[in-house]
């Protein structure tokens, strides 16, 4: 993996400092976010920009080098979502209560394979929330 320090840069500052999956912002952990391949290398991912998303250490953690998953609803094999090509918006609702909801095949499945409506997940965006500081707005 040889992504550089101006990539690096250039991922947070379009990502804004928000995980592009579940809309976390960067200020509120402690933990350092990742430069995700969005097309892992082993799949012929490349180290080039438009291949890299910024991912909290939980959504990157649990998306590993995965690129699909079953989809909870139709059980059909499909690829995640991909936030270089599609647009968070129209494959994801986020409801009252901080639950993100999959509205696609690919928001659907990327919830469950990033396994984003965990209780730990939850209760931060919940905190977050009446903090007034989540989610994170994006220029998608």
């Amino acid at each position: 993996m040889t992504i550089t320090r101006q990539q690096r840069r250039a991922v947070r500052k379009r990502a804004d400092d928000c995980c592009e999956y579940c809309r976390l912002p960067q200020s509120s952990s402690t933990l350092p976010f990742h430069v995700d391949h969005v097309i892992p290398l082993k799949h012929d991912g490349l180290d080039d920009t438009d291949n890299f998303c910024l991912a909290c250490y939980k959504c990157n953690g649990y998306k590993s080098s995965d690129v699909g998953g079953f989809d909870p609803a139709t059980r059909d094999l499909t690829r995640l979502y991909h936030p270089r090509e599609q647009t968070w918006e129209d494959h994801f609702r986020l409801e009252a209560d901080m639950t993100i909801i999959g509205i696609t095949p690919a928001g659907r499945t990327t919830v469950r394979v990033l396994r984003m409506n965990d209780d730990a997940q939850l209760e931060h965006r919940r905190m977050l929330a009446e903090l007034d500081d989540y989610p994170c707005e994006q220029a998608d």
